[in-house]
C-alpha cells in the first residue's frame, strides 16, 4: 500500500513538472526566436543613441598632433558624462565624440583611474541620449547581454551572447588586478573598448575592456558597480583615492615549519624588496627581506591582497601589520598614506 502510494505521488509530481514544461516546450522556433530578437532589439534601441565613438588624438615625436586611435563610450548622464576605458583616452591631447545624431563634439577627460581601466569625459553640448547604469551584482551566469560600440571603425556595431562568468580578476594596464569583472560571449574587436554591455531591459551592467587574443568568446567588462563606484570618486575627488603604505614587494611562499609554528591563516605572503624614504612603512619600522603576512588580522597571500586592503577607508587609519623577521612573528603598527597620483 505505501509503495502504491509512493508510485502515485511520483507520477503526480511528475505529471505537474511536465505541465510547467509544455507551456515553454510547446512554443514553435519563430516565437521563441522572436522573443531573444526583441530584447536585443530593445536594448539596442535603448542604449544605442547613448553610445559615442571616441576619436583620439595625441602628440608625435615632432610635436604635431595627429589621430592616435579610435574607441567607444556611453553617455549615463543628462548633462553629458560619459564613461569609457581609461586604456582608450590616456595621454591624449584632445578628443572629438561622434553622436548618434551625427553631430562630432569636443569631449573633455575629467579623470581616469588606470587601475580599474576606467575614465570620465564630458560632453558640453546637448546630448542625444543617456543611458541607465543597471545593478550588475544582480547579473546572473547565462543572462542575455548585448554589445554596442565601434569596432575597427564600423559605428553602432551590436554583438549579443550571454553572461559567460561573473567575479573573474583582470590584471590592468597599472599592474594591479582589476575585480569583479564580467566575463561574456558577445564578440569584442578593437574600437569596442569603452562601450557599454546591456541586458535586456535596457541597463548598462558593463563597460567592454578587453579580449583574450587567439581565443574565441572571451570578453570581458569591468562591472557598473565598479563604474558607479569609479565614476563617483572623480567627480569628489578627481581621482580614485587610495590608500599605500610606499613599498615594493614579491610573493614568496612560507617555510611549512613556520606556518605551522606561528600558526599563520596562509601559506604565503609578500618580502619587502624596498622601502620608500618618509613612507608609512619606513615610518613604521620595517625593513627589506620582512615578509608581511597578515593586515589587520586578514592574510596577505600576496602583492594583490595587499592591494584590496588599500582602500581609501585606510587613509591615516592606524592599522595592525604582521611580519616575518628572519623566523620571528612581529606586529607593527602602520597608518597607511594617501597614494600620490601617478
Amino acid at each position: 500500500m505505501d509503495g502504491g502510494v509512493a508510485f502515485l505521488l511520483d507520477d503526480t509530481q511528475r505529471l505537474k513538472a511536465a505541465e510547467r514544461v509544455a507551456p515553454a516546450a510547446a512554443l514553435p522556433d519563430s516565437e521563441l526566436h522572436d522573443a531573444y530578437s526583441r530584447a536585443v532589439v530593445g536594448a539596442v534601441e535603448t542604449v544605442g543613441p547613448a553610445v559615442i565613438h571616441l576619436g583620439v588624438y595625441g602628440r608625435a615625436k615632432d610635436g604635431q598632433e595627429m589621430p592616435r586611435g579610435a574607441g567607444s563610450g556611453v553617455i549615463f548622464t543628462p548633462d553629458g558624462f560619459a564613461l569609457t576605458n581609461s586604456h582608450v583616452v590616456h595621454g591624449s591631447t584632445r578628443l572629438e565624440a561622434n553622436l548618434n545624431d551625427g553631430r562630432v563634439v569636443p569631449a573633455y577627460l575629467v579623470g581616469e583611474d588606470p587601475d580599474t581601466d576606467l575614465a570620465l569625459v564630458r560632453i558640453h553640448e546637448p546630448v542625444p541620449a543617456w543611458a541607465e547604469l543597471g545593478e550588475s551584482q544582480a547579473l546572473r551566469v547565462g543572462q542575455l547581454v548585448v554589445a554596442i560600440g565601434n569596432p575597427l571603425g564600423f559605428e553602432a556595431s551590436v554583438t549579443a551572447g550571454v553572461v559567460s562568468a561573473l567575479g573573474r580578476s583582470l590584471r590592468g594596464q597599472s599592474g594591479r588586478l582589476i575585480d569583479g569583472v564580467l566575463q561574456t560571449d558577445a564578440a569584442l574587436n578593437p574600437g569596442n573598448s569603452g562601450g557599454p554591455l546591456v541586458d535586456s531591459r535596457g541597463r548598462v551592467v558593463g563597460i567592454n575592456t578587453a579580449v583574450i587574443r587567439g581565443a574565441q568568446g572571451l570578453c570581458f567588462a569591468i562591472s557598473s558597480d565598479m563604474a558607479k563606484f569609479v565614476a563617483g570618486e572623480i567627480l569628489r575627488h578627481g581621482k580614485v583615492r587610495r590608500s599605500y603604505i610606499g613599498l615594493a614587494g614579491q610573493n614568496v611562499r612560507l617555510p611549512r615549519r613556520f606556518v605551522r609554528h606561528h600558526n599563520l591563516a596562509g601559506e604565503s605572503g609578500v618580502r619587502i624588496a624596498s622601502i620608500e624614504p618618509d613612507s608609512p612603512a619606513r615610518a613604521a619600522g620595517l625593513l627589506t627581506g620582512d615578509i608581511i603576512v597578515a593586515f589587520e588580522g586578514a592574510p596577505v597571500d600576496g602583492i594583490d591582497d595587499l592591494h584590496r586592503r588599500l582602500t581609501a577607508e585606510r587613509i591615516g587609519v592606524t592599522s595592525r601589520l604582521d611580519v616575518l623577521r628572519g623566523t620571528v612573528l612581529k606586529t607593527f603598527r602602520i597608518a597607511p598614506s594617501e597614494r600620490p597620483s601617478s
